[in-house]
């Protein structure tokens, strides 16, 4: 197979990279190189928002493009109409988000999602992500494969929230743990997607797919503990009610990453319907195996995790945690 991935050098790009890689199929990154392209692969250079910016695509046929872009949805737009003739099937990496809100428990890929438009700069995350969508299905029709991920965990994470939990656990004592113990979490390896998404696009799905584990696959204490084991630094779990660490001001999924409380809010990000991936082939695997290899990954990097300029870093201050664990 010939893959042509627009990005490909960090994250889930990267996790793409390496997977068509490990299968031995011909890939080439186009990237503006700003990070490293792995060993392997042909590289093209350009920018897709500047003028003239996709003319290293001019030529070229591939199997299968990939594109994790979440800006502005002209870029989308402007590369999967260049590539329209010249590529088998486009993966457009899109995102749980694009379902209009309120999102309840149980949600598939038959609901409602945001109003957006392939001509739009950007806008909002979820309206971006909506405008690529109707980008790559404007080129490419049911060519157009639909990865709507849900959280993405896992080796090289540029957001943060897992490196935050490790290097938390890492320094040892008490740690504020927020309760329940046993609460579900949905989320998705980032290997596990990339392998899926190559499935997929090999098998010529199309259309839309929510992609993350069941929601329970693991809890909260389950990713804790994990991190606790993996970092061996002896850290003590301090399990706080919801109620307590809201009042406290500490707000959930940024400062306290990955954990919301039960509610509406848990039920958007951690409660929605995959069984349409699952019917074609989707794996997820144990919580403990994606902790251990983030973990072996972040101690490669010196125990500094890459960090996206686009988004802000996520964590809580310890003199914070401090002050609510003393009460």
């Amino acid at each position: 197979m010939r893959v042509l991935m627009l990005g490909g050098t960090e994250f889930v790009g990267r996790a793409v990279t390496d997977e068509a890689l490990a299968r031995g199929w011909d890939v080439t990154v186009f990237h503006r190189g700003r990070h490293e392209a792995p060993p392997g692969v042909t590289v093209l250079r350009g920018d897709r928002l500047a003028e003239d910016g996709l003319a290293e695509l001019a030529d070229g046929t591939w199997d299968i493009v990939v594109d994790t872009w979440s800006g502005a949805p002209t870029a989308v737009r402007d590369a999967a109409r260049l590539l329209a003739d010249r590529a088998g099937r486009y993966v457009y990496i899109s995102s749980r988000s694009v379902y209009a809100l309120p999102r309840p428990a149980g949600l598939d890929e038959s609901a409602p999602v945001v109003d957006s438009s392939p001509d739009a700069g950007q806008v909002a995350y979820a309206e971006d992500k909506r405008g690529g969508e109707l980008a790559a299905l404007d080129a490419f029709g049911d060519r157009a494969l639909l990865v709507r991920a849900g959280l993405i965990l896992g080796p090289g994470e540029n957001i943060g929230r897992l490196p935050w939990w490790l290097l938390r656990t890492a320094r040892g004592g008490p740690v504020l743990a927020p309760g329940p113990r046993d609460l579900p979490l949905q989320y998705i390896d980032v290997r596990d997607l990339a392998a899926w998404t190559l499935d997929a696009a090999e098998r010529r799905l199309g259309g839309p797919y929510n992609i993350a584990s069941r929601s329970g696959h693991a809890t909260t204490a389950g990713l804790l503990e994990a991190c606790v084991r993996t970092t061996g630094a002896g850290a003590e779990l301090r399990w706080t009610d919801p109620s307590t660490i809201l009042e406290a001001g500490i707000t959930p999924w940024d400062q306290l990453p990955v954990w919301v409380p039960p509610g509406e809010l848990h039920e958007t990000l951690h409660q929605g319907d995959v069984e349409k991936a699952f019917a074609v082939g989707l794996h997820c695997r144990p919580v403990e195996e994606t902790v251990a290899d983030t973990w072996t990954w972040l101690q490669s990097l010196g125990g500094i995790a890459p960090q996206r300029p686009d988004r802000d870093p996520v964590g809580l201050d310890p003199d914070t945690e401090a002050k609510l664990l003393r009460g």
